[in-house]
C-alpha cells in the first residue's frame, strides 16, 4: 500500500502541472447563481408573489453553510466524502482502494470527492455527458486539486450543496428542503438529512431504495434506531404530491406576470403589502356573500392621486374563480354608467349645460342606422324634469342619452380618449347613442385613472407600478396608461363640478337613498355602473388622496342575478376606501379628506326652482356655476309646450309583415307627454286623428311626413319616416 501511495503522490504532482479547467472563483459562482423563480416585492421590500421563470429546474436562492442543518452536512460527508476535511481535493486512499477493487472486479463506493463532484457541476460540458474519458477524468482531478488551493473547505461544501441535483427538478439544498420536506435547510432533522444525502447518488431512485441507503448512512452515524420508520418517511416524502418549494404568499400574481421576466429577479413595486392583502380579502368576502347570485369574479385597483402610484392590484378573486388567471384589472368589459361623469363634465365645460339645467326624464326613441334606440332607466319609472345634478348623481339613463345627443357621439369618444380610454378605437357613430350608457369596452385600469384625473382637477397623468416608473408588459391600449404624456383632459372648473355632484348624497338620494355604500363619513366622490344584462358592475371614486376602482362580474361573461353596482362593487369600494382613511392606530395614520376648494372660474349662487302648473320642483339649494352661467331662478316650461313626437322617430324605417293581414298592422303615434285638447296628427298634410290620446294609423308603403299641430293649426313638431312592404313567403 505504501508503494501505491507514493505512486499516487507522484501522479498528483503531475496532474497539478497539467492544464486544467478554467474554474471560477467562489464569489463568481455565488454571483452567477440564479433561482428559477423571480419575486415581486412590495414598496417596503416584503415579498408579494413569486413566478416560475426557468422551467427546466427548480432552484431557490443561495443558502449559506451556517444556514444548513448540521445533520445534513454530516450525512453528506459520510455519504460522499468521509475524508473531505483531510484531503487536498483527491482522496488518494479511496482512489487506491477503488483501483485495487476494480482490478479484482469488486464493487466499491466511488472515489470521487466533493471537490471533484463540484468541478463536474461547474463544467457545463461535463454535465451533458453520461460517461467521461480517462483524459477527461484526469482533467477533472487536476481541476479539483486546483480548486482546493483557491477555495476554502466551507466554500466547497457550501457551493456543492447549493448546486447539486437532489430529486426530480429540485437543484440545490433550498429547493430540495422546501419541496420535499416543507421547511428550510436549517430545520432538517437526522432522518430527513440522511434521506436527502441518499438522493445525491440517485436523485430519481424509488422510495424503498432511498430508504435502504439512508438506513445504511444511519448505521454509519451510529443512529440505527432511526431506521425503524425510515421506509414510511421515504414513501411519504417521495411518493406524495410535491410541495411548492417557495412559500411566498401569492398576493399579486397578475402583476407579477407583467413585471417578472428573468430568473432570480427581485422587482420592487409601488404596492402596499397590507393594503394588497386587505383588498383581496375584502373582495373575496363580499363575493362569497353573493355566491347564490351567480357571481364569482372581481378586481380592485387603488392609486395615489398625487403620485399616480398603484397601491393595490387585485386581478381576480383567486380560488373563488374558475378563471383565476384572467386579470380583471386589464380585461376589457362594458363600462355601464361609469362614463356618465365624463359626458356631463364635457357638457359643463362647453357650457351646454349647468348643474341646474333641466333635462326631461321621459320615454325616448331615437332613429339610428340599426333601427330605433329606446333607452330606459335602471328603475322602470321616469321623473319628468330633473336638473343635471340630479340626473348625474341619480344615474338616470334618458337624460344622459339626451346630453349625448346634444354633445355628439364623435366628440364624446374623442374626449374619452383624452381621459385615457384608449380601448375606444372606433368613431363615436360606431358606438351610437348607447355610448352615454357605457356600451364601450374599457378596463378597470383605464377607469381608475380616468376618475383619478377628475380628482386632479382634470389633468391626466400616467400611473406608476414601480418606483422607477417602468411600464409592465401589457397590451398596447393598457400600456398607454403607463407611458402617455400628461395632458389636460377637462378644465379644472368642469372637473370640480363633476366631483361635487358625485359627492352629493342628497342629489343621489332619489336613486340610492341618503345612506348607501357611497355615503362615506369623509369627503369622497363615487359612481356605480352596471352593464347590459348585469354582466359587469363597477364602482369607481376618489377622496382627496386616493382613487379606488372595483369591478365585479364573471370572467366568462355570464350574467349575474340581480347584482347591480351598488350591491356588487360598491361594498368592496367602501371597505377599501374606509381602510385607507381610518388608519390602524400604529404606523398607519388616519387620513382626512375635506371637500376641495372651488378653482378659479367657479362661483356659487343660491337658486330656486319654479315649476309650471304648480308641480313641485327641486328644493332650493346652494349651487356651483362656471362664471358667466350663474342664475338664481330656474323655471321649467309647461309639459304641453315641450311635448314632441317620440314615435315614429325621425328617419325611422318600418317594414310591413306580409304574413299579417294589413288591417291588423297599425302604427302607434306617440308623444313625449300628454297632448292638449284640439291637437291633431297630420300625415302628408292629411288629418290622421287626435293627438290628445292614443292613436294608431293604418300604414301605407312609401315615405311619409308626420306633423303635430295645435288647435290653431300651428305645426308644433314633425318627423319623416318610411314604410316598406315586403314580398310574401312562397
Amino acid at each position: 500500500m505504501g508503494r501505491r501511495m507514493k505512486c499516487f503522490a507522484a501522479l498528483a504532482l503531475l496532474l497539478i502541472s497539467l492544464p486544467a479547467l478554467a474554474l471560477p472563483s467562489y464569489a463568481e459562482v455565488r454571483a452567477a447563481h440564479k433561482p428559477s423563480d423571480a419575486w415581486l416585492l412590495a414598496r417596503d421590500g416584503m415579498p408579494l408573489a413569486t413566478l416560475r421563470i426557468d422551467r427546466t429546474v427548480r432552484r431557490l436562492p443561495w443558502v449559506k453553510l451556517n444556514d444548513i442543518s448540521p445533520a445534513l452536512r454530516r450525512a453528506v460527508l459520510i455519504s460522499e466524502d468521509k475524508r473531505f476535511l483531510e484531503h487536498a481535493g483527491v482522496d488518494w486512499q479511496a482512489a487506491a482502494a477503488g483501483a485495487w477493487s476494480n482490478l479484482w472486479n469488486e464493487k466499491t463506493r466511488g472515489a470521487s470527492t466533493l471537490s471533484m463532484q463540484l468541478v463536474g457541476l461547474l463544467d457545463v460540458e461535463a454535465r451533458r455527458k453520461v460517461r467521461r474519458s480517462l483524459l477527461e477524468k484526469l482533467d477533472q482531478t487536476a481541476a479539483a486539486l486546483r480548486l482546493e488551493r483557491n477555495w476554502t473547505k466551507n466554500q466547497i461544501l457550501e457551493a456543492y450543496l447549493n448546486l447539486a441535483p437532489f430529486h426530480g427538478e429540485f437543484v440545490g439544498v433550498a429547493a430540495m428542503s422546501r419541496g420535499l420536506f416543507g421547511k428550510w435547510p436549517d430545520g432538517l432533522d437526522e432522518q430527513e438529512a440522511v434521506l436527502a444525502a441518499a438522493l445525491l447518488r440517485a436523485p430519481n431512485a424509488k422510495p424503498e431504495v432511498v430508504a435502504r441507503r439512508a438506513c445504511g448512512l444511519l448505521k454509519e452515524m451510529q443512529r440505527e434506531v432511526l431506521c425503524r420508520d425510515i421506509d414510511a418517511v421515504a414513501a411519504v416524502t417521495l411518493g406524495s404530491v410535491l410541495r411548492r418549494p417557495d412559500q411566498t404568499p401569492q398576493l399579486a400574481p397578475h402583476l407579477a406576470v407583467k413585471l417578472l421576466t428573468q430568473p432570480g429577479q427581485r422587482v420592487k413595486s409601488t404596492l402596499d403589502a397590507e393594503l394588497q392583502r386587505f383588498a383581496g380579502e375584502a373582495l373575496r368576502r363580499h363575493l362569497e356573500a353573493l355566491e347564490k347570485r351567480n357571481v364569482e369574479d372581481g378586481a380592485v385597483l387603488v392609486a395615489d392621486n398625487a403620485t399616480g402610484e398603484i397601491l393595490a392590484w387585485i386581478g381576480s378573486s383567486g380560488e373563488l374563480s374558475d378563471a383565476a388567471e384572467v386579470d380583471g384589472v386589464t380585461a376589457l368589459r362594458q363600462a355601464g354608467s361609469t362614463l356618465k361623469p365624463f359626458l356631463y363634465g364635457m357638457a359643463f365645460e362647453r357650457r351646454d349645460l349647468t348643474a341646474v339645467s333641466l333635462i326631461e326624464d321621459a320615454p325616448l326613441t331615437l332613429a339610428t342606422g340599426n333601427g330605433i334606440y329606446a333607452p330606459q332607466n335602471y328603475e322602470p319609472d321616469y321623473r319628468g324634469w330633473v336638473s343635471a345634478r340630479t340626473a348625474l348623481a341619480g344615474s338616470l339613463n334618458v337624460p344622459a342619452v339626451k346630453t349625448l345627443v346634444r354633445i355628439g357621439a364623435d366628440e364624446f369618444q374623442q374626449r374619452l380618449r383624452r381621459f385615457g380610454f384608449d380601448s375606444l378605437t372606433e368613431r363615436g357613430d360606431w358606438y351610437g347613442y348607447s355610448l352615454a350608457l357605457g356600451s364601450a369596452d374599457i378596463s378597470l385600469l383605464m377607469l381608475a385613472n380616468g376618475y383619478r384625473t377628475l380628482a386632479n382637477e382634470g389633468r391626466w397623468t400616467k400611473l406608476r407600478v414601480t418606483p422607477e416608473g417602468k411600464p409592465p408588459a401589457c397590451r398596447k391600449e393598457a400600456c398607454t396608461t403607463f407611458i402617455s404624456a400628461p395632458r389636460q383632459a377637462i378644465s379644472a372648473a368642469a372637473s370640480f363640478l363633476v366631483g361635487d355632484i358625485l359627492a352629493d348624497r342628497a342629489a343621489r338620494a332619489g336613486t340610492f337613498g341618503l345612506e348607501s355604500w357611497l355615503a362615506t363619513p369623509y369627503w369622497s366622490a363615487a359612481k356605480t355602473g352596471t352593464s347590459k344584462d348585469m354582466r359587469d358592475n363597477w364602482c369607481a371614486g376618489f377622496s382627496r388622496r386616493y382613487t379606488v376602482a372595483v369591478w365585479v362580474g364573471n370572467a366568462s361573461g355570464a350574467a349575474m342575478h340581480d347584482v347591480s353596482g351598488i350591491s356588487g362593487a360598491a361594498p368592496v369600494w367602501r371597505e377599501v376606501m374606509d381602510w385607507l382613511h381610518r388608519g390602524d392606530g400604529a404606523g398607519r395614520g388616519k387620513v382626512s379628506s375635506l371637500p376641495p376648494a372651488a378653482p378659479p372660474g367657479v362661483v356659487a349662487r343660491t337658486i330656486r326652482f319654479e315649476s309650471a302648473a304648480g308641480r313641485p320642483g327641486e328644493p332650493p339649494r346652494r349651487e356651483w356655476f362656471l362664471a358667466g352661467t350663474e342664475r338664481s331662478v330656474v323655471r321649467s316650461a309647461t309639459t304641453l309646450a315641450l311635448a314632441h313626437i317620440v314615435y315614429p322617430a325621425e328617419g325611422t324605417v318600418i317594414a310591413l309583415d306580409p304574413d299579417i293581414p294589413p288591417g291588423r298592422q297599425r302604427l302607434p303615434l306617440q308623444l313625449s307627454a300628454e297632448g292638449a285638447a284640439g291637437w291633431q296628427w297630420r300625415i302628408d298634410g292629411k288629418p290622421a286623428g287626435r293627438a290628445d290620446h292614443a292613436s294608431r294609423w293604418l300604414p301605407q308603403p312609401g315615405k311619409h311626413r308626420l306633423a303635430l299641430v295645435d288647435a290653431r293649426n300651428t305645426e308644433l313638431d314633425a318627423v319623416t319616416f318610411e314604410i316598406r312592404a315586403l314580398r310574401g313567403r312562397r
